[in-house]
């Protein structure tokens, strides 16, 4: 049973240079960087700031509960002292659908939001920040659901429900190839109508100047779009790098060989045993009441337990589907490659962090081994050695990037790269994406991250992170506690900065809720 779709990469491209128009003759005639953007928040230009993370937030109430507004409530607390938000994907769950965004983004963070005190007034698609939110795409916001499903469901509750899908935000739409999200949050140029009104929007909102030409001018509480699905800007001296991953996490073939072969048998028959588990799954739900705040607990708790199921499914069809070459982004891997180049031969950058969806190093148990996540490592690896290679002696003994900060597992973790061998030394890594989806455990395997590499000796298996910190899912005297999280960051003058890190945590345990930080750390 097929419940989520996802476009091929491809396609997600084109479709999102369709919506900003990319490298449109107006764009190009007046030297418009349409990756750059510079937030215009009034502020004088510090290098001590602070700012917010967040991810994998997009849900409603779950039965009596509501966890992404304990963490919105929680955020609300320090928004005074940070200067933006940035947001690790999955916006909206489960198909980063529009008629979800009333309930799973705009009533929770409504007073990050100009006309939030009357948030049933404001469209998905005219949303205006007062505090910069920036977000990535996640790949629940370009997920969609197949036609036949929604012909079969859209209008029957009682199968609906036999699906177990009524309560986790599968409706009559998906995001359709990630349109929504793009209305949402991009500038979406492509909904102006004349070559006139165009330009007079590029004139009006592209004003601001960066190193590589006229950019467009960030503007809380008057104009708050990004100019594109991955986007660059510089605050406070520092570089900030946000990416699009879904579009460079496809599994590297599966080898043709024997080996390849009984691996490939192998998934086939772990895709059927997860579609029994499936089927099992959907049974229990229909035996459930949902208006019974008991049944309605166990439909939250089986929902997220399909959620994991959809996600290795994808993550299994994809390995399935590698027999070629897998189609790779190096469009927008050559400009990260290019502009952190860059950003290291600017004399009043101090420091770089790069931010978006899929982990490349994780601990939590349904994320560390996917095919997916050593994809994302596979290929920023394969940046940053070229980077290194370029700037030679320029780096010393830093590493390329001073932090990088992901979502998709849903958790709160910090780890360490080790001597990789490889220019992904020795980078701190925090991973936000506990804000709102249901919190999954650590895996049982410890703390250290492993990899094999072939190299011309054969093949040698060594440790290249540790994670040093891990919030999620865990059980206690017999209680299940679930804490959801956001993290403040302080940036701290200095080269290289230093950041200091504030966990921020609203826990669950049974009905009560206990809001706590945990004790900050300097890295």
């Amino acid at each position: 049973m097929k419940l989520i779709s996802e476009p091929p990469i491809p396609v997600k491209i084109q479709k999102m240079k369709e919506r900003v128009r990319w490298m449109h003759p107006s764009f190009v005639e007046r030297g418009i960087d349409q990756t750059s953007m510079v937030i215009d928040d009034r502020r004088e230009d510090s290098p001590e700031f602070s700012f917010m993370v967040i991810g994998d937030s997009g849900t409603k109430s779950h039965s009596r509960h509501h966890p992404q507004r304990k963490v919105a409530e929680l955020m609300l607390t320090h928004r005074d002292d940070c200067s933006f938000v940035l947001h690790t994907g999955d916006v909206i769950y489960v198909v980063g659908s529009q008629e979800y965004y009333s309930t799973n983004f705009i009533e929770p963070y409504r007073e990050f939001l100009v006309g939030g005190d009357n948030p049933k007034s404001i469209s998905y698609d005219r949303m205006v920040f007062n505090l910069p939110f920036l977000p990535v795409l996640g790949n629940h916001d370009y997920y969609d659901v197949p036609l036949m499903y929604r012909l079969f469901t859209g209008t029957t509750s009682s199968l609906r429900r036999l699906l177990s899908y009524k309560d986790i935000e599968i409706g009559w739409h998906g995001s359709y190839q990630g349109n929504a999200y793009a209305r949402a949050f991009l500038d979406y140029t492509q909904a102006l109508a004349s070559p006139q009104e165009l330009e007079r929007h590029l004139d009006q909102h592209y004003t601001a100047k960066t190193d590589t030409g006229r950019c467009l001018r960030y503007e809380p509480g008057h104009f708050t779009r990004l100019p594109n699905r991955y986007y660059t800007f510089r605050y406070g001296g520092i570089d900030f790098f946000a990416l699009d991953s879904n579009t460079f996490n496809t599994p590297s073939p599966l080898p043709a060989t024997q080996k390849g072969e009984i691996f490939r048998r192998q998934l086939q028959k772990r895709r059927q045993e997860i579609d029994q588990e499936e089927l099992q799954i959907l049974g229990i739900c229909h035996e459930l009441n949902p208006d019974k705040p008991t049944d309605a607990e166990k439909l939250d708790e089986l929902s997220a337990k399909l959620d994991q199921i959809n996600e290795i499914k994808i993550d299994i069809e994809k390995q399935l589907a590698s027999e070629k070459m897998p189609a790779i982004d190096f469009e927008q891997l050559e400009w990260l490659r290019s502009r952190l180049i860059e950003s290291w031969n600017t004399s009043k950058v101090r420091g770089r962090v790069i931010f978006f969806h899929h982990p490349p190093y994780v601990t939590e148990a349904t994320k560390w081994d996917q095919a997916q996540t050593l994809a994302v490592r596979h290929r920023l690896r394969w940046v940053f050695e070229q980077v290194a290679e370029n700037l030679g002696s320029l780096i010393k003994e830093r590493p390329i990037v001073d932090l990088i900060l992901n979502g998709h597992a849903h958790c709160l973790e910090h780890l360490c790269t080790t001597d990789t061998g490889f220019a992904d030394s020795h980078i701190n890594c925090i991973i936000s994406g506990g804000s709102g989806h249901r919190p999954r455990y650590q895996r049982r395997g410890g703390t250290e991250l492993m990899e094999t590499f072939t190299e011309i000796a054969g093949k040698s298996i060594r440790k290249v992170a540790d994670s040093k910190l891990f919030v999620g899912r865990h059980d206690y005297n017999f209680q299940n506690r679930l804490p959801y999280s956001c993290v403040r960051i302080d940036v701290l003058d200095g080269r290289p900065p230093k950041f200091i890190i504030r966990p921020l945590i609203a826990e669950q345990i049974e009905d009560e809720w206990y809001n706590r930080e945990l004790e900050p750390f300097v890295i």
